[in-house]
């Protein structure tokens, strides 16, 4: 497909986008009707509130501090969907306090009662008995106390530096002399927000009768405030938390050693500018007056909370043991091929092997490391991190196989965002070992998803390599949905080879055997793939294309998706998170249809189907359909060959997203989400359900959505 002028100016129009930042807005209302559904376990309701919250920080942190320093800087362009940097900031505070009003008021209407009546108590020191409040000031002396500092505000000493997303008290002090003076005291990050009493105050009937008592550690160092200010009166204090922008500004063409350059980046990000204040309801103006001049910032900045600040916090309570208001626990299973007492090797050179994670277990991933660290014949091992996570097993054994002589080369990518310090605590550990490391190509992250070993066998030095739509990290393989395939294909393992040596070498290769590469030919080629449907439909057979992804967002893409629509090609999208693409829009997409799924696990697996006149082609991929995925990053994304395989990805997964009508919503094309509800007589079908219960059952035939 050519993009060419007239194709451009008949797509690319601002009516024809949804906002970025406001669709992930609308992504994060749909993490917090989650925590509304009634039929959720309670510590799950909990869990989904802090994910709210904690998504809430990133967005603010990267996205929001992203559209101020615009402002700040005299940018106004406006974004593909024709909104000024201005205009984008006004409409995201509109559209999010009615949401930061409905969860404080869930939460302190509906979760607290609901704690209550499962014997969880979130107390006042007033609800204490005596025994208690005692046993919890002597903590306080014992473990909090030393670690707080007060810090004064006056002309002899300045406003004192505030870190990001940590939690503050404004405190106004009187001095015998009638003098009034302001200080700040931070709660401490490394003690927990929430303090279990009966652990604590260690009373006689403490946790007793299944009873679990706790109180916010700021409610404790608020009522011993004055033991930090001796003979002086503490007048008021009131909690307020400022978030910072936090997003790594690296200019890497003028940098001799990246991870000193990254090193030196994240000491400056905690002096970011500050993007948002928050406060509590109670604060009187003059206090909050006094914070914004000082932190250099404006009203518009404010956030005044009716309730606790932070509330990401709360994931605690989530790991209180009570299975009973909890979701059934799932356990993975571990496919049946790897149960044999066989080679791994020897398994993956007779046929592909697909896994479903978190429905198949990660282990068999870290199983593949642990062999080839320890095998004789293994050659060589090659690999990519980005996300790996602490204690990582995976780095584990890549050093157990560099101490053992084997040629290991691990591309570590050092600006994945928020896990830089612990990329950097794992490349120097590789080093340590003996491991060829590298840190990416300058202006590029690194984050397709590869492994490479190489075997010395009977026949010849063989090549086996697993790829991956997810990190390599067991952790998040427990909690995401994403699909991982062990191959021997001589074509996929050397593109793999030729991609690792694109990344430690030099290389200007431009085609590929079978994989599509970004930013090589990613766009082109699925430009190209979106072409044969609509010549598909041309000639009077069929156009399919389903694509399950967390963001589309890339302009060009979303261009030729609009052409294919109007073109007669039936277009199914199942996008997690953000969708700049407006649906069913008659004379531009009418033909396109949007949903999104929230579930359980975090649907991550990146999918791309081409129906292909009834030879399906299937992609699997570590990125989504952005400029930054398609431009910015090295990606993969690499087709599925095994027909047993295509079934599966189709009828299983595809087909089962397509017609959940429990925990998928329909995008409108006013940008709202509707529930896919049940209609009269259709059986329930949620997705990651059906998934769980038929984690050892054969593919089981489901009627897919009818084609044109």
């Amino acid at each position: 497909m050519q993009l060419t002028n007239e194709y451009l100016k008949k797509y690319l129009k601002p009516d024809n986008f949804f906002n970025r930042d406001l669709s992930w807005l609308e992504f994060n209302r749909r993490v917090l009707e989650e925590a509304l559904d009634p039929d959720l376990p309670l510590l799950d309701k909990i869990k989904f509130i802090s994910i709210f919250f904690s998504n809430l920080d990133e967005f603010y942190m990267i996205r929001v501090s992203g559209l101020k320093e615009q402002i700040r800087a005299n940018i106004f362009d406006a974004s593909i969907d024709g909104l000024t940097p201005y205009e984008q900031i006004k409409l995201i505070e509109k559209k999010l306090q009615p949401m930061l009003k409905q969860i404080y008021d869930y939460w302190n209407d509906v979760i607290v009662s609901e704690l209550k009546a499962n014997k969880i108590f979130i107390c006042e020191l007033s609800q204490l008995t005596k025994d208690e409040r005692d046993g919890l000031n002597k903590y306080f002396l014992k473990e909090i106390y030393p670690v707080l500092t007060p810090l004064a505000f006056d002309p002899g000493r300045p406003f004192p530096y505030i870190s990001n997303l940590s939690l503050s008290f404004a405190i106004l002090v009187k001095k015998p002399s009638g003098e009034k003076h302001f200080a700040r005291v931070k709660v401490p990050s490394i003690l927990p927000r929430l303090l279990k009493i009966d652990q604590i105050a260690k009373t006689k009937n403490g946790g007793q009768n299944g009873i679990s008592k706790f109180i916010w550690i700021g409610d404790l160092i608020r009522s011993n405030l004055n033991i930090l200010f001796p003979g002086v009166e503490v007048i008021e204090a009131y909690r307020f938390r400022i978030t910072r922008d936090t997003d790594l500004e690296i200019q890497e063409d003028e940098a001799d050693d990246l991870l000193q350059l990254i090193e030196e980046n994240i000491k400056q990000r905690k002096f970011g500018s500050v993007v948002r204040l928050e406060v509590e309801k109670q604060m009187p103006d003059y206090m909050i007056d006094t914070l914004i001049e000082n932190l250099e910032i404006t009203r518009d900045d404010l956030h005044v909370i009716d309730g606790i600040l932070g509330l990401s916090d709360v994931m605690t309570l989530y790991d209180l043991p009570l299975p009973l208001l909890k979701e059934k626990p799932f356990h993975a299973v571990i496919p049946q091929e790897f149960e044999e007492e066989e080679n791994i090797f020897s398994l993956i050179k007779r046929k592909d092997i697909l896994l479903h994670h978190p429905y198949d277990s990660f282990i068999p991933v870290i199983d593949f490391i642990k062999e080839a660290s320890r095998d004789p014949e293994v050659l060589a091992i090659k690999q990519t991190l980005y996300r790996v996570g602490l204690n990582s097993p995976i780095v584990k054994y890549l050093i157990e196989a560099a101490e053992r002589k084997k040629q290991v080369a691990v591309l570590v990518e050092l600006k994945a965002r928020f896990d830089e310090e612990n990329n950097i605590y794992w490349a120097r550990e590789l080093e340590k070992a003996g491991v060829h490391v590298v840190y990416g190509l300058v202006g590029l992250k690194t984050h397709a998803k590869m492994t490479l070993v190489v075997r010395k066998e009977l026949d010849g030095v063989k090549r086996y390599v697993h790829l991956s739509t997810g990190n390599y990290n067991p952790t998040t393989a427990r909690l995401y949905t994403d699909i991982g395939l062990f191959t021997a294909n001589d074509d996929v393992c050397a593109d793999v080879t030729e991609i690792f040596n694109y990344l430690t070498g030099y290389s200007e290769q431009k085609s590929y055997r079978q994989l599509c590469v970004a930013p090589i030919n990613k766009r082109q080629r699925f430009l190209d793939l979106i072409e044969r449907e609509i010549k598909n439909v041309k000639t009077g057979n069929c156009g399919y294309i389903i694509f399950k992804l967390n963001s589309l967002v890339d302009p060009l893409l979303i261009a030729a998706l609009y052409e294919a629509s109007n073109r007669g090609v039936k277009i199914d999208l199942i996008v997690r998170g953000i969708c700049c693409l407006i649906p069913q829009v008659p004379g531009l997409s009418e033909n396109i249809k949007v949903i999104s799924i929230v579930g359980r696990f975090l649907e991550h697996s990146r999918i791309y189907y081409f129906e292909n006149n009834g030879i399906p082609e299937i992609f699997l991929s570590s990125a989504d359909i952005m400029q930054r995925n398609l431009d910015r990053r090295v990606e993969t994304s690499f087709p599925i060959l095994d027909e047993t395989h295509k079934k599966f990805i189709k009828e299983k997964i595809l087909d089962t997203c397509l017609l959940d009508n429990v925990k998928s919503r329909m995008l409108l094309p006013n940008g709202n989400f509707v529930n896919n509800s049940p209609t009269f007589n259709q059986p329930k079908m949620n997705h990651q359900e059906f998934l769980m219960a038929n984690a050892t059952q054969p593919i089981i035939k489901i009627k897919p959505r009818e084609k044109v």
